[in-house]
């Protein structure tokens, strides 16, 4: 009798603190992982999401590489892992250049060479791919799938509201040095970039901005945008430019509103802008709207780029691009920070 009134209150005692542990299980999964709930809504979708891109049709089977544009990585994210589910027999393979660094100019190169089925690139063809296609015999298709633009990274203390193109274009020429030129303090201006040969957001840049002018001296060269942010994090004088969805939502620094004059800036976010004391509990989003309607100066296409030559690689590279076309693969890339053509 003594032996169950011992072990009564020890069982209550199991009880409520496995209770309690279940609890606090439960609070840090929602408080780690805020759309921990939402996971059956999420899997409901994704199952919206395959019926949708299951009506594709012409899908062939087989294992396909592609390459190309860095720009394209969070859509690749995003999008390659439900085509799989979808689609488990078409295989795809992001494949890097085996010298070189990865971008839209190496993809292509890659495509006509015929290492590549398909490319991705964040610009259009130049006149020099096409030509040189055509001598290996191949016809070179792009299909736009995406909207995006250039975003332009300043230190978050930089006491500067915006640039014209026609400011940016002088300060990575060299003609303007000082922030103290566009509005800003006497301080000198460290402009970086990635290398020419590096992808098509540099060769967009270049073409656009400057007009094919040369980079000025004083330029200094980074691999890629992660370090370029950071290193525009720590300096105040410094500015680099990249793909919008790379730059705006980014916490250690802001990004510079754009226009044709100084009393027609456009920002490339959503206004008001957040400051970075607020970030990561809140991100600056793309500004959607003005880059569908062109009012951003900086846009560009993304595409997916088809060799035309009636065997499998051709038929990949339509499906891959028909499959980024329907209403879902679109939802697809406007999750991964781009605005959708539709």
């Amino acid at each position: 009798m003594s032996q169950k009134n011992e072990i009564l209150p020890l069982l209550l005692t199991v009880m409520v603190t496995s209770a309690l542990l279940g609890g606090i299980a439960w609070w840090l999964l929602n408080k780690t992982f805020p759309n921990f709930n939402d996971r059956s809504n999420s899997s409901s979708s994704n199952n919206q999401i395959s019926e949708t891109l299951a009506a594709v049709k012409n899908v062939p089977e087989g294992l396909f590489n592609y390459g190309g544009s860095t720009t394209w990585a969070p859509i690749r994210k995003e999008v390659d892992f439900i085509i799989q589910q979808v689609w488990p027999k078409f295989r795809l393979v992001y494949t890097d250049p085996t010298t070189g660094t990865p971008g839209t100019g190496s993809g292509i190169r890659m495509l006509i060479e015929n290492q590549l089925a398909f490319s991705q690139a964040s610009r259009s063809l130049k006149d020099e791919e096409i030509q040189r296609a055509q001598q290996r015999g191949l016809t070179l298709k792009e299909v736009p799938v995406a909207i995006d633009g250039i975003a332009i990274a300043v230190h978050p203390d930089l006491p500067v509201s915006g640039l014209t193109i026609t400011q940016l274009k002088d300060i990575y020429t060299g003609k303007i040095r000082n922030w103290r030129q566009v509005g800003g303090p006497n301080l000198a201006i460290i402009p970086y970039s990635r290398r020419k040969e590096d992808g098509g957001t540099v060769e967009f840049f270049i073409d656009q901005v400057l007009e094919k002018a040369y980079f000025g001296d004083n330029i200094q060269y980074v691999y890629s945008t992660t370090p370029a942010l950071r290193k525009v994090s720590q300096n105040l004088g410094g500015i680099y430019y990249a793909s919008a969805p790379e730059v705006v939502p980014q916490c250690g620094i802001k990004t510079l509103p754009l226009g044709k004059s100084e009393n027609k800036l456009v920002a490339p976010y959503q206004e008001p802008s957040i400051p970075s004391s607020q970030c990561p509990q809140k991100r600056n989003q793309l500004n959607e709207l003005a880059f569908q309607k062109g009012e951003y100066p900086i846009t560009r296409r993304l595409f997916v780029i088809i060799k035309q030559n009636g065997q499998l690689d051709e038929q990949a590279g339509e499906a891959y691009a028909d499959l980024l076309l329907t209403d879902q693969g679109q939802e697809l890339i406007e999750k991964a920070g781009f605005v959708p053509l539709r």
